[in-house]
């Protein structure tokens, strides 16, 4: 663990900035390789059925860092795996023949060589610590290996490259490494009050976010969908919802892909979060919705 300064340094910052996204194969499902204004990384997506075709590239040549990454499970979630190679090409290969639940891996190097063993070992520690504080997937790996030593400047190159990645992962599609620790102020307050237990949260650009402190029901009533049932079970094995007496307790913010997950969650059982969120007022999410697309 490193300390909660440096941890501030690799969260990404609302800034313009450009990310060139290039198709080998002329194929949006196929190889595709990204690249950062102003930055010496390197990233590719490999679909896990063109694992052969990647061999050639030289991007796996390199030492680098990778996230191996699988559908979202029952639970909504998906899995992924953090790792490191030096070179990547021998570990990927290993991986196609032991590791089954993958289909994509994201993986980034540097063009000019840069980043070495310890590097990446410092890379793969952080993003399994990132990816461990947010809780939006299911971690394959173990513990998260222990930070190398590194000089003071070489973990500052380490947390500079880590900050650049961070960026371009969530173009990718991949927001896991990000947990929501700050909202939009000016988005209005909604609640829900049911069976005990008082929930608040507002929608944000990423999603909708349920504020920590925040409770929900422990027991799902019976018809209680199989996917909400699955993604309740996962937030309590990963901490986000810890038992509080009769109820659940959210220990951190959590953000939904929608307010209707967020509120079948809290209540234990399908709902329409347009309807069920509401202001201290009584107006709807669907209200506030409406009043906004009107102008």
């Amino acid at each position: 663990m490193i300390g909660s300064e440096a941890k501030k340094k690799c969260q990404p910052m609302n800034k313009p900035y450009s990310i060139k996204i290039f198709l080998p194969g002329g194929d949006p499902d196929g190889l595709r390789t990204i690249e950062k204004s102003n930055w010496s990384g390197a990233g590719i997506v490999i679909p896990r059925a063109l694992i052969s075709e990647a061999k050639a590239r030289r991007e796996l040549t390199r030492t680098g860092v990778y996230v191996l990454v699988g559908p979202p499970e029952e639970s909504g979630l998906p899995r992924i795996y953090v790792g490191e190679g030096d070179p990547i090409k021998p570990r990927l290969e290993q991986h196609a023949s032991k590791k089954d639940f993958w289909t994509s891996c994201v993986a980034f190097t540097s063009k000019d060589d840069n980043l070495n063993k310890a590097h990446v070992q410092f890379i793969e520690s952080r993003l399994i610590d990132l990816a461990g504080l947010a809780k939006r997937c299911l971690l394959d790996n173990g513990n998260a290996p222990t930070l190398p030593s590194l000089s003071e400047a070489d973990m500052a190159d380490a947390e500079g490259f880590l900050g650049e990645m961070l960026l371009c992962f969530p173009i990718l599609g991949l927001s896991v490494f990000t947990a929501t620790t700050a909202v939009q102020t000016k988005a209005k307050q909604l609640f829900i009050t049911s069976k005990g237990i008082k929930a608040q949260g507002l929608e944000t650009q990423d999603g909708f976010v349920v504020r920590a402190g925040s409770g929900a029901v422990k027991t799902e009533v019976p018809s209680c969908h199989a996917y909400l049932k699955e993604l309740r079970s996962a937030l309590v094995e990963n901490g986000v919802l810890k038992a509080d007496g009769d109820i659940f307790v959210f220990a951190q913010d959590y953000v939904f892909a929608s307010p209707s997950t967020a509120a079948g969650v809290v209540q234990g059982r399908a709902a329409n979060g347009r309807v069920d969120w509401k202001t201290k007022e009584g107006k709807t999410l669907k209200d506030l919705q409406d009043a906004e697309a009107k102008g």
